[in-house]
């Protein structure tokens, strides 16, 4: 903003029109006295109390005046270079103080000092007067930055440390630093279901090493019972909690207590390493007549896989598919809109709401290979089939290019951004946007409808599959269907 005159700037010369107001702000040499009591009011010719008197210059007689003339001059130039002095100190001391509060929250926009006063003034008396033992200022910065994304209330957004943030990238986009094995449970009372939490009647079972991974390089083999991790029993762990302790950093050592049949426990030592997750399992059914595809996560690659998979179908003449996308949590939006494109072939795949409300379609991408009406697909979902999941099975059912069966899916309609904090300062998620079926449903916790329910018992058979059963039955076709595993 461009500065204004200064006080103490000369008033209309010989020159100007005497009649002419001057600028707000600048004294009027010889204006007239008005009236209080309204700004439109007339000029009133009442005198002003002495004390506001005293504050108006008296009116100088023209150039070339008398030695009175000269005097009042005198006056008024001292009088406005009082003014300009005070003026100034005024500036001063304005300036010294924002100074100081800039100096005090630094970075923080004029128009939110208030608001952040009271954190800067926490992280100050913190940082200044804590007696309590050293300070890591690291630490509090990154406990601010979390306590600030988990009061959103949003379960979805939240605050990554630098190795969380690591491993959660790794996650989604098909990597992982371990072993390379799928992992789950067995009941020991031999009735081969699985479940929940390790002990002494559940065991945890190496379903079968990846091909060429450290597991399988170090002798692991399937049907192995792992009892302990590093000398410590999994007793009490669930199947995921003893995954993330097999799992761990390249080049690091882990040591699996393993019981072989009905051998003794061996210790059998496996150095770790990155792993490619597989992400997309195929598999012929009904003697060949119908192509399985399961889809476990929507990383990157995925998509290509899918596709690979849909090729293959293709060119084995099979026009009945089957999309498991049980126990899938999801992963990129982008592989959701290519993988439900292989089936559809024009038209929205989903829309993305933002936080001003805009709406944004997103189409399918063209090429599908799958998008002839004469392909029947059935598309299996369960309580696990979330995120990305959902925006494939909500595409395929909205635009009835497939029959939904199962359970209903986990609902969750929200959109992540995942940003790294600069420095070694990990990162976080943020929910960015909501996301709608091409109908513009919005399954928010609610989940998407099967249009076949097909409820599965708590102590199926784990050699069967209810659920798939239902989808082959619906393709004129009768199989056995695959187990859930993970890998560590």
């Amino acid at each position: 903003m461009p500065p204004s005159d200064p006080p103490g700037s000369p008033g209309p010369g010989p020159d100007h029109d005497p009649t002419v107001t001057p600028p707000a702000g600048v004294p009027s040499i010889g204006a007239p006295a008005t009236s209080r009591s309204s700004p439109d009011a007339e000029p009133s010719l009442e005198p002003l109390p002495p004390s506001e008197a005293a504050a108006v210059p008296t009116t100088p007689v023209a150039a070339g005046g008398s030695p009175r003339g000269d005097r009042t001059l005198a006056i008024v130039a001292i009088a406005l270079a009082i003014v300009a002095v005070l003026g100034g100190a005024a500036l001063f001391l304005s300036g010294y103080s924002l100074g100081r509060q800039d100096a005090t929250t630094p970075g923080t926009p004029v128009s939110e000092q208030e608001l952040f006063q009271p954190f800067w003034d926490t992280y100050r008396a913190i940082t200044e007067r804590y007696a309590g033992g050293d300070i890591d200022e690291k630490a509090l910065i990154e406990g601010a930055i979390k306590g600030m994304v988990e009061a959103l209330g949003d379960p979805y957004s939240s605050y990554l440390t630098p190795e969380e943030y690591k491993e959660s990238l790794e996650g989604i986009n098909g990597q992982f630093e371990g072993i390379g094995a799928e992992i789950s449970t067995r009941a020991v009372d031999g009735s081969d279901s699985q479940c929940a939490t390790l002990g002494p009647d559940c065991r945890l079972v190496i379903v079968a090493p990846i091909a060429g991974s450290p597991a399988e390089k170090a002798g692991l083999e399937a049907g192995d019972i792992v009892l302990a991790v590093d000398g410590e029993t999994l007793d009490g762990a669930t199947v995921d909690e003893a995954r993330d302790r097999i799992r761990g950093p390249k080049g690091t050592e882990v040591v699996l207590s393993v019981q072989r049949d009905d051998g003794a426990p061996f210790d059998l030592p496996i150095t770790r390493d990155v792993i490619e997750q597989k992400e997309v399992i195929v598999r012929d059914l009904a003697g060949g007549d119908v192509g399985y595809i399961r889809v476990t996560g929507f990383s990157s690659d995925a998509a290509a896989d899918v596709e690979a998979a849909v090729r293959d179908a293709e060119a084995k003449g099979q026009t009945k598919l089957v999309l498991d996308l049980r126990s899938n949590p999801g992963g990129f939006v982008d592989a959701a809109r290519d993988i439900a494109s292989e089936f559809i072939a024009s038209g929205p795949i989903y829309w993305q709401e933002d936080a001003d409300g805009t709406q944004v379609e997103t189409d399918a991408a063209p090429g599908g290979l799958a998008t002839d009406p004469a392909i029947k697909l059935m598309v299996l979902v369960d309580g696990g089939s979330a995120s990305a999941s959902e925006i494939v099975a909500g595409a395929l059912q909205d635009t009835g290019r497939a029959t939904l069966v199962g359970e209903q899916t986990f609902g969750k309609g929200t959109v992540q951004q995942w940003t790294a904090l600069e420095g070694d300062n990990g990162g976080f998620r943020l929910t960015i946007a909501k996301w709608l079926t091409p109908d513009k449903r919005w399954i928010h916790t609610v989940g998407l409808t099967p249009d076949v329910a097909v409820d599965v018992p708590a102590d199926a058979p784990a050699d069967r599959d209810p659920v798939l059963d239902k989808a082959l039955e619906l393709l004129d076709e009768t199989a056995a269907g695959p187990g859930l595993a993970r890998a560590a």
